[in-house]
C-alpha cells in the first residue's frame, strides 16, 4: 500500500500528470502530500530519485503565494531532515557525504543566487530566511554554519547591487541568521556584514533589522548602537528641520547613512507619513520591553513626539524649508498622529520625561480642545492624558506639586464636560472610557476627587445612561458604576442621607438598564459592574446583599444574550465566595477551599436557596450555550467540595429512598440528557425543590457533577472531525474502489 501510494504521490500517472494540476489547490494539497511523507526516508530518496524536486523548485515560483510558500516551507523541511544524521559532523557543501537531497538543494540555492534572476533571487533568499529562521538548536550549528559561509560573499554583493531587489529579504535573512547560535560571537565578518547592511539599506528596509537586532542578547554593542541611530533618524530630522538654529540638539551626534537620503523621504507626501509610522511602531515595541540593552534618549525623543503632534495639528509651523515641506505633507495626517501618541503614552512610563511635562500636556489639552481633531485621534489622546494623568500623579506624591496638579485636572474636566455632550456618538463614547480610566487610577487622588464633585460631570455621565447608541449607554454603566465607588460607596463620601438615597437611585437604574435595555452591550455592563461592586464590598449586609443578588438573578436567568447569563454565574460566584468566608470568618478562602466543620452549613445552605442560586445554576447546567453550562458546572463542583470537603458523597444509588431523593434521581437523569425544563418539574408531576436546603445537599452530593464537568468541557468534534470519520465520508462518497482505499490509507 506505502509503495503503491508513493508512486501514485510521485510518479507522472499522479496528479500533476493531468489537467488538475492547474487548480493551485491541487498543487498546494500535493505539496501537503509529499510534506507528510517525509517522515519516512524511504519516501525522501524516492522523491529525490524522480523529478519531483524540480517540481517542487518550480513552484517556488508559482502564481500562487499559498503554493510558493508551501513550496518554500517543504524544501526546508527536506533540507533539515535529510541533514538531520549529519548535524554533529562538520560537514562541507562539497563533500561526498553531503545527503543527495541536500546536496539537490544547495545546488539550486547557488545557481539560482547567480541567476541574475530577480525572481529565482528572491524565492532563494526567502528560502534561506526560512531556513535560518527555523534552526535555533545548537545541533544545526554545524551545517547551518558551513552553508552561511558558502553565500555570504553573493549576499554581500547584493547589497552593493542597486539592480537588485531584493533588499527587503535580505534584512529579513541577516536577522534570521543573527539569530542562530552559530554567531554567539561578537567577532567575525558576520557583524561586518550586518553593518553594511545597516548603512546600505534604505531606511524602511533597515528599520525592521535595526529594532531586530536591539532585542537581540547577543549583539555586539557597537552593532546595537548603529541600529538604534538607524531607527532614530527619521525623528532626528524632524526635529532639527522644525527647529530654530542652535536652539535645541537633535537625537544624534551623528548618522549611521547619509542624511539626505531620510529627509528626500520626508519630503515626498507618498512616503513621509509611511516612514514615520513606521519607525514609531517601532519605537512603542522598544519602549515596552523591560531590559533593553542600550539606552533610548528619551527626553529628546519626547520633544521630537511633541514636534511631530504640533506639526500635524498646525500649531507649529517650521521655518526651514525641509520643515515648511514636512509640515505640508504632515499636516492633518490621522495616521502619524495616532501613532505618535500611542509613543508618547508609553513615554510616560519613562521616569526621567518630568522636566516637559508642562509641555506634554500642552499638546495634550490642544487636541483635546480642539475641533478639528478627528475622534479616532481624540480617543488616542484620551488614553495617552490618562497614563501621564497616573505620571503627574505619582510626581506630585514626591515632589509637592498640588498647584501644578490641580490647574492640569480643572482644565481636563472642563474639556471632558466639552466632549461629553458631543453630537458624535464615538466622541462621548471615548469620553465615558476616558472618565473610567481616571477613575480607576486616581479615585484616591484628593484633588481629583474635588475637581470631579465640583464640575458636571456626574450629571451629564447620568444623562447618557439614555443615549441613543448602545455603546456609549454601555460605556456610561460603567462610568456611573466605577463613579459609584467615589460618590456613593467610599467611606469619606458626603452627607449620610444624601448618599443613601444616591446610591438606592443608581442601584434602580442599572437595575432597570438590566431587565429592560434592547441592546446586550448595555446590560453586559451592567452586571460586570454588579459583580465588581460585589466583591469589593459596595452592596452592604449580608441580608441586603443576598436581596440584591436574588434580584439579579431572576432578571439574568432569563436574558437573551448568553454573555449576561454569563456575568450572572460569575456574581453568584463572588456571592458563595464571600458568604463563605464571612459566615466561616475565613477572609480568604476559595469557595472550592475545604474548611472547618465548625462552618454553619446549614446556615449556608438556607442563604444561597434564599437567594435562588440553586435553581440558577442547576438550570444553567443545561444551557444552549456551551460556555454558561461549563461556568455553572465549575461553581457546583467548587460548592460540592465545600459541603463535601473529604469525599463523604452520597450513593447516587440511595437517594431514591426518600421523597426528596427521588426528584434528584429525576434531576440527575435529566442533565444527563441536557434538556432541564424552566419548571424543574419531574414526571408524575412532583418538583424539586431548588429552596429547600436538604434538598440541595442531597443533590450537590448524589449528581455526578464531575463527569458531567468532563462532558460539558469535550469538544463535539473529536467524533465528527477525527481522521477515521473523514476517511469514511471520503470512501462513503466517491466510492471504495482500490485507488480510493490506497489514497486514504
Amino acid at each position: 500500500q506505502q509503495e503503491k501510494l508513493l508512486g501514485r504521490l510521485f510518479g507522472q500517472e499522479g496528479p500533476r500528470g493531468g489537467a488538475a494540476w492547474e487548480d493551485a489547490l491541487v498543487r498546494s494539497a500535493w505539496l501537503k502530500g509529499v510534506h507528510s511523507m517525509l517522515q519516512h526516508q524511504p519516501a525522501l530518496h524516492l522523491l529525490c530519485s524522480t523529478g519531483s524536486m524540480d517540481v517542487i523548485f518550480t513552484l517556488q515560483g508559482d502564481p500562487s503565494l499559498f503554493v510558493a510558500s508551501a513550496a518554500s516551507q517543504l524544501l526546508v523541511h527536506m533540507l533539515t531532515f535529510s541533514l538531520e544524521p549529519e548535524t554533529c559532523k562538520a560537514l562541507s557543501t562539497k563533500d561526498c557525504d553531503w545527503p543527495v537531497c541536500a546536496q539537490m538543494i544547495v545546488k539550486h540555492i547557488q545557481e539560482s543566487l547567480q541567476s541574475g534572476s530577480a525572481s529565482r533571487i528572491e524565492q532563494s533568499l526567502k528560502l534561506l530566511s526560512s531556513l535560518f529562521g527555523s534552526c535555533f538548536g545548537s545541533c544545526y550549528a554545524a551545517w547551518t554554519e558551513v552553508l552561511w559561509l558558502d553565500i555570504a560573499k553573493q549576499i554581500e554583493s547584493f547589497l552593493l547591487q542597486e539592480t537588485v531587489q531584493a533588499q527587503p529579504v535580505l534584512a529579513s535573512l541577516l536577522l534570521n541568521v543573527a539569530r542562530s547560535p552559530v554567531f554567539c560571537g561578537t567577532e567575525g565578518s558576520f557583524w561586518a556584514l550586518v553593518t553594511s547592511a545597516l548603512e546600505h539599506l534604505t531606511p524602511v528596509q533597515a528599520c525592521p533589522l535595526a529594532v531586530g537586532l536591539l532585542k537581540l542578547c547577543k549583539c555586539p554593542q557597537d552593532v546595537r548602537i548603529q541600529a538604534l541611530t538607524v531607527l532614530l533618524q527619521p525623528m532626528d530630522c524632524i526635529l532639527r528641520a522644525a527647529s530654530q538654529p542652535l536652539e535645541c540638539a537633535g537625537l544624534l551626534d551623528e548618522s549611521v547613512s547619509d542624511p539626505v537620503t531620510v529627509q528626500s523621504l520626508l519630503s515626498s507626501k507618498t512616503s513621509c507619513a509611511g516612514l514615520l509610522c513606521q519607525t514609531l511602531a517601532h519605537l512603542e515595541k522598544l519602549l515596552s520591553l523591560k531590559n533593553l540593552r542600550v539606552d533610548l534618549p528619551c527626553v529628546s525623543l519626547l520633544r521630537s513626539l511633541m514636534t511631530i503632534l504640533q506639526i500635524c495639528s498646525g500649531s507649529l509651523s517650521p521655518a526651514s524649508p525641509l520643515g515648511s515641506t514636512i509640515s505640508r505633507n504632515l499636516i492633518n495626517c490621522f495616521r502619524v498622529q495616532k501613532s505618535a501618541l500611542d509613543v508618547l503614552a508609553t513615554l510616560s512610563e519613562k521616569k526621567d520625561c518630568h522636566t516637559l511635562l508642562g509641555s506634554v500636556f500642552d499638546v495634550l489639552l490642544a487636541y483635546l480642545q480642539s475641533p478639528n481633531t478627528n475622534p479616532t485621534v481624540l480617543k488616542k489622546t484620551f488614553q495617552a492624558t490618562s497614563k501621564w494623568l497616573v505620571y503627574l500623579q505619582e510626581l506630585s506624591s514626591s515632589n509637592s506639586q498640588w498647584q501644578q496638579t490641580e490647574k492640569i485636572l480643572e482644565d481636563v474636566f472642563v474639556v471632558l464636560q466639552k466632549r461629553l455632550c458631543s453630537p458624535c456618538w464615538e466622541v462621548r463614547d471615548s469620553s465615558l472610557e476616558f472618565l473610567t480610566a481616571m477613575v480607576k487610577c486616581l479615585k484616591d487622588q484628593k484633588e481629583f476627587r474635588q475637581c470631579l464633585l465640583s464640575s458636571e460631570v456626574l450629571r451629564l455621565t447620568e444623562n447618557l445612561l439614555e443615549d441613543p447608541e448602545s455603546y456609549v449607554r454601555a460605556s456610561a454603566v460603567t462610568a456611573v458604576g466605577h463613579l459609584a465607588l467615589v460618590t456613593c460607596f467610599a467611606p469619606e463620601s458626603p452627607v449620610v442621607g444624601n448618599q443613601y438615597n444616591k446610591e438606592v437611585s443608581i442601584v434602580a437604574k442599572l437595575q432597570e438598564i438590566l431587565s429592560t435595555d434592547s441592546e446586550g452591550f448595555p446590560r453586559r455592563a451592567v452586571i460586570s459592574i454588579f459583580t465588581k461592586w460585589l466583591r469589593e464590598g459596595c452592596t452592604g449586609q449580608l441580608e441586603d446583599t443576598e436581596q440584591f443578588v436574588s434580584k439579579v438573578i431572576q432578571t439574568v436567568e432569563c436574558d437573551l444574550d448568553w454573555e449576561v447569563r454569563l456575568g450572572g454565574l460569575e456574581l453568584v460566584e463572588v456571592f458563595c465566595s464571600q458568604t463563605i468566608c464571612q459566615l466561616a470568618q475565613c477572609p480568604y478562602a476559595p469557595v472550592s477551599s475545604a474548611v472547618t466543620s465548625s462552618t454553619p452549613q446549614k446556615e449556608l445552605l438556607q442563604v444561597f436557596c434564599r437567594a435562588k442560586l440553586f435553581g440558577f445554576l442547576f438550570g444553567s447546567l443545561c444551557d444552549c450555550d456551551k460556555p454558561v453550562g461549563q461556568r455553572a458546572c465549575d461553581v457546583l463542583v467548587g460548592l460540592r467540595g465545600h459541603f463535601y470537603p473529604t469525599s463523604t458523597l452520597e450513593n447516587p444509588q440511595e437517594i431514591e429512598d426518600t421523597p426528596a431523593g427521588r426528584g434528584i434521581a429525576w434531576l440527575q437523569r435529566t442533565l444527563r440528557q441536557g434538556s432541564l425544563a424552566q419548571n424543574f418539574t419531574m414526571d408524575g408531576g412532583v418538583e424539586v425543590d431548588f429552596q429547600d436546603p436538604e434538598s440541595m445537599m442531597l443533590a450537590l452530593g448524589a449528581i455526578d457533577l464531575l463527569e458531567l464537568h468532563d462532558e460539558l468541557n469535550k469538544s463535539s468534534d473529536h467524533v465528527e472531525e477525527s481522521p477515521q470519520s473523514l476517511l469514511q465520508d471520503i470512501l462513503a462518497a466517491v466510492g471504495t474502489i482500490e485507488d480510493n482505499e490506497v489514497d486514504c490509507y
